[in-house]
């Protein structure tokens, strides 16, 4: 009888150990999505102002038109961050 009572208080420890590995993994899970939720706006981003940069260089007098242009796409590209962000949010306190 003192076995079985042994087991069972071995069995509620992994139990035990097993849940908050499991909060750990979720944490560490939320995290690497945002990470990689962050890379490809930052490499958008990235792109769109060096190509706006070298589109006004090379016309100077369409430059009002690309720069409100590279705000906009800055804009919609950034919300795929933000969404990045409410996923990982949703993640880790769900």
């Amino acid at each position: 009888m003192e076995a079985l009572s042994l087991l069972i208080a071995a069995e509620e420890a992994v139990a035990a150990d097993a849940v908050s590995t499991g909060e750990g993994l979720t944490a560490m899970g939320a995290g690497l999505a945002y990470g990689f939720a962050a890379i490809g706006p930052a490499l958008g981003i990235g792109n769109l102002v060096g190509k706006s940069v070298e589109a006004m260089a090379r016309q100077p007098e369409a430059a009002g038109m690309v720069r409100t242009t590279m705000f906009l796409g800055i804009a919609f590209t950034e919300a795929l961050a933000l969404i990045g962000f409410v996923v990982f949010i949703l993640l880790k306190f769900a």
